[in-house]
């Protein structure tokens, strides 16, 4: 049945999608966007929830007599980035875009939700989770905060991303960590001004800047296992404003990347290792501001299990990818992994040439992958919850 729905299905969704790009919203602002999600759902007659993490929809589905439950989870929110593109369905939201394809998700998810109204053919109960702020903001765990695994009890949940690089309609799918955990990090440096001529008065901050700067280099090539995958980076470094003036004050700031939260832990604790022994080191006063973000994305074997086999069906077995590396991009999905078994893939886009990458300001979604999309959400909740 599938077959004969989609080709009257997906140019709706199609124009749904071209609609949410063209008006995008940004985190916890996704008003109209959850009203046309909201109102869509409504007209399936499906039971509706608004308003969950301020902006968020869930949407109930309950076939048969399983007490087995899923849940579907799509993104909704865009990023603060100009559009760079003239196609007609262009931002009409002057510097916010739809760069990273939550309008594609969010579309897909609607389409699979209406399919599976159509075909009904599982046992059980499926919940279709539209969430806002991924980007940054943490819609996720305000979801999970807010009691969504209590509200809307499910044994598993499954998320997907549009992937630019991996060819359009591929599924990439492995089991355990697929997205890094991200935290930042502000370091203010205190020492004492004075005539660039005459150092030995002073105490010099861009001294001990620079060598902060090299020695949380260590963190990573000499305290962390190789076979473990780490990033620390320092991504910014202002000081002063005068050739001949040593400047009293530094700020650096920056990002800690890992898809292990052991060893988030463990970097999170170097760090201010490192800081207080530079303090001691060059006399100049240390504030560290480290603030967790997302934490890894770790898919769980049975939910991996499942959605590899439902993308074999939909893709054929050579366009499954079942052993790519890790992202050290992050993922709010992640919060909701930590809770109940969970599975979050990657759906091909296509090429990345020509600026077409995540958060690129030539970013566009690709239309001829949401069969696949709606294929593959439907033969996933048709698998988890198999009849008998």
């Amino acid at each position: 049945m599938i077959n004969e729905l989609l080709p009257i299905l997906t140019p709706k969704i199609a124009a749904l999608r071209r609609d949410i790009h063209a008006h995008p919203e940004l985190a916890f602002d996704e008003k109209r966007t959850a009203e046309k999600v909201a109102a869509y759902l409504d007209g399936l007659g499906l039971e509706v929830h608004r308003g969950i993490a301020r902006t968020g929809v869930v949407a109930k589905l309950s076939l048969g007599t399983g007490k087995r439950a899923i849940g579907l989870r799509a993104d909704m929110d865009a990023l603060p980035l100009a559009e760079l593109n003239s196609f007609p369905h262009h931002s009409t939201h002057e510097g916010k875009m739809h760069a990273c394809g939550h309008d594609g998700h969010t579309a897909m998810l609607l389409g699979a939700a209406e399919a599976l109204c159509r075909m009904r053919n599982f046992d059980g109960t499926v919940y279709f989770i539209f969430q806002p702020a991924e980007e940054h903001e943490g819609g996720g765990r305000l979801m999970v905060e807010e009691g969504l695994f209590q509200r809307f009890p499910m044994d598993m949940v499954f998320g997907l991303h549009n992937w630019p690089g991996l060819a359009a309609g591929s599924i990439g799918v492995t089991e355990g960590p697929v997205m890094a955990g991200t935290d930042c990090f502000e370091i203010a440096i205190t020492g004492r001004g004075g005539h660039a001529a005459m150092p030995h008065q002073a105490v010099d901050v861009v001294l001990a800047g620079s060598a902060l700067v090299q020695a949380l280099q260590s963190l990573v090539s000499r305290n962390t296992d190789p076979l473990a995958a780490a990033v620390v980076s320092v991504t910014r470094f202002h000081a002063g404003h005068a050739d001949n003036v040593l400047p009293e004050t530094a700020r650096l700031g920056g990002t800690v990347r890992t898809l292990d939260g052991e060893l988030q832990d463990a970097l999170e604790a170097g760090l201010r290792r490192i800081c207080s022994g530079i303090e001691a080191t060059y006399r100049v006063s240390i504030d560290l501001r480290y603030e967790r973000g997302y934490p890894p994305t770790v898919n769980a074997v049975q939910a991996t299990c499942i959605a590899r086999e439902a993308a074999r069906h939909v893709a054929g077995d050579e366009r499954v990818l079942t052993h790519l590396a890790p992202s050290m991009g992050a993922e709010d999905f992640a919060y909701m992994a930590r809770v109940v078994p969970a599975c979050y893939v990657w759906l091909g886009n296509g090429p990345g040439e020509g600026g077409c990458m995540l958060h690129s300001p030539h970013y566009d979604f690709n239309d001829d992958i949401i069969a696949t999309g709606i294929r593959y959400w439907v033969q996933l909740a048709e698998r988890a919850l198999a009849g008998g």
